[in-house]
């Protein structure tokens, strides 16, 4: 059966929203979306024509529906948002584009903190279900962006009175006492893309009057002993380069009204050699506890450069045959 004997669908858009907000300038959107199915695609007015296959044809009207609530919602549509939408509807999952890509967690100066995945929005959900998330994933996952995000929205709702941000002050074979300066000086490089990401999220010129009264704290995870964290949303970054003991004394910090979010990369350890991971053991540890939850985000949850996702897709395949090889070997 050729096109020409499928029968038509047709997609009315609304009259509250403009043609070419959905389509894109020049109908850029509507290319996009052509290229992403085995459909051809024709817009005429106010009406869309869709050709092809009647699996694919539904999915381009699903498609053209989910963009025309998310246009609702007042967020304009990129073509970022038009390909991340195409592909949640090719994964089949159970969550609707536009309600992933339409949850604002926080808005700063014009600019709006939302998940782009739906791994992300998952993440995200049990960041409020939950009294301790780990999120597990590979850089550029949006892991610990997005739970700076919602410890500010925590702040900001008064649901915590307190940030606690801390990372283990191992990083590429350096030590505390090796680097130059004062102590000040000598923490900044571990914590500085905690800083930055506050930055994003918070008035620049608050932050500093906000870490001198304690309302946001920015630590080395050593000075985390010994303490009982209350009435407050703690970020551990950088999990994967915390001993065993060291997860262990962190997360029994844990007080009264506190939430914490664990992030990590299994994949990036830089322990010394026979050194375990805490967060790879962790994982066996608490995996089925009630109120601990675990996430894990993947290469298609990169939302930075899609080289980025590509570079992490393709490690991540080398280093699986690497070890399948190695199993082989050794039997």
């Amino acid at each position: 059966m050729t096109d020409d004997t499928i029968p038509a669908h047709t997609f009315t858009i609304p009259s509250s929203v403009p043609a070419v907000a959905l389509l894109g300038p020049a109908d850029d959107f509507l290319r996009l979306i052509e290229d992403s199915f085995s459909a051809r695609i024709h817009a005429r007015g106010d009406t869309i024509t869709v050709t092809g296959p009647p699996a694919e044809a539904a999915l381009v009207e699903r498609l053209l529906d989910e963009l025309v609530t998310i246009l609702r919602t007042g967020q304009d549509l990129t073509r970022e948002t038009v390909e991340r939408s195409v592909a949640m509807l090719r994964t089949e999952t159970q969550e609707k584009p536009a309600e992933v890509l339409s949850l604002n967690i926080l808005s700063n100066r014009g600019r709006t903190i939302r998940p782009k995945t739906v791994n992300q929005k998952r993440y995200v959900d049990a960041i409020d279900t939950n009294t301790i998330v780990f999120g597990i994933g590979p850089a550029g996952t949006g892991k610990t962006y997005l739970a700076m995000a919602k410890a500010v929205q925590a702040l900001q709702a008064k649901d915590v009175s307190r940030i606690i941000l801390t990372r283990p002050a191992v990083e590429a074979g350096e030590h505390l006492g090796f680097l130059p300066g004062s102590l000040s000086d000598k923490i900044d490089p571990y914590l500085r893309p905690l800083y930055d990401a506050l930055h994003d999220m918070i008035d620049p010129e608050t932050i500093p009057k906000l870490i001198e009264t304690g309302v946001i704290e920015v630590a080395p995870l050593a000075y985390m002993r010994g303490r009982t964290l209350n009435d407050a949303f703690i970020i551990l970054d950088e999990a994967q380069n915390t001993t065993q003991e060291q997860m262990k004394m962190f997360l029994t910090r844990l007080g009264f009204g506190s939430r914490i979010v664990v992030t990590g990369d299994v994949t990036q350890v830089d322990l010394p050699t026979g050194s375990k991971s805490g967060l790879r053991v962790v994982q066996d540890i608490l995996e089925g506890v009630l109120d601990i939850h675990f996430s894990y985000l993947t290469a298609s949850d990169v939302v930075r450069h899609k080289l980025v996702g590509r570079i992490v897709a393709a490690y991540g395949e080398f280093e699986e045959g690497a070890q399948t090889h190695e199993r082989r070997r050794t039997q």
